[in-house]
């Protein structure tokens, strides 16, 4: 953690971890997170990470990996579930909140959606009331470590109420638009919405 950080004491639980039955429809449990991506890691030098804000907004700007891990940080207790089928539980991510980028970014009133880019090219897209959900993060640690590079470190976004195809490894960049744009996956079949709760899989 960037030593001049401010960390939040309030640990966010996202609303799915409230359930009665925490595993969605057609789910089943795993232990720990697999590894799953269409492309090789990437490799970082974080000297040369940066993290792009464009598109609809008042202040567009570039932030080095310092400048990022400075912003206020939180906490979020979540679970994650694959269009794959699996589910993995009670898992704590570490990082900026989309939501504390609002006041930085300040989006005009036109933006509607959100584009997540990233290292390796993928992209994947959200509402933008959606991406300043209490509970999504773009996180640099996962239960209280690093994120493993092939999981998605140095940054990862992770939007804990839709499948884990949203929640965007290597993520490098927010683009803040007017008409919906789907990513790589949902180009290619999948869900444009991604609701686990009820099955949006497949478009």
């Amino acid at each position: 953690m960037n030593p001049g950080a401010t960390m939040k004491d309030e640990i966010i639980k996202s609303p799915d971890t409230q359930r009665p039955d925490r595993v969605p429809p057609g789910q089943h449990l795993v232990d720990g997170l697999p590894v799953l991506h269409f492309s090789r890691v990437p490799r970082v030098d974080l000297s040369q990470w940066r993290f792009t804000i464009s598109g609809l907004v008042e202040n567009p700007g570039v932030l080095t990996y310092e400048e990022f891990t400075a912003l206020p940080r939180s906490r979020v207790f979540c679970d994650i579930h694959c269009v794959t089928t699996w589910s993995s539980l009670g898992h704590t991510w570490e990082g900026v909140l989309a939501r504390d980028l609002r006041g930085a970014v300040k989006a005009l009133a036109e933006a509607r959606f959100v584009t997540v880019h990233c290292l390796d090219s993928y992209t994947t897209n959200l509402p933008l009331d959606e991406f300043f959900d209490d509970d999504v993060i773009f996180a640099t640690h996962l239960n209280g470590k690093p994120i493993p590079p092939d999981h998605g470190w140095p940054v990862r976004l992770v939007v804990p109420k839709l499948y884990f195809w949203k929640s965007a490894k290597w993520a490098s960049g927010v683009e803040f638009m007017k008409a919906d744009k789907p990513g790589f996956w949902e180009t290619r079949g999948y869900h444009n919405h991604g609701d686990p709760w009820t099955e949006e899989r497949f478009g």
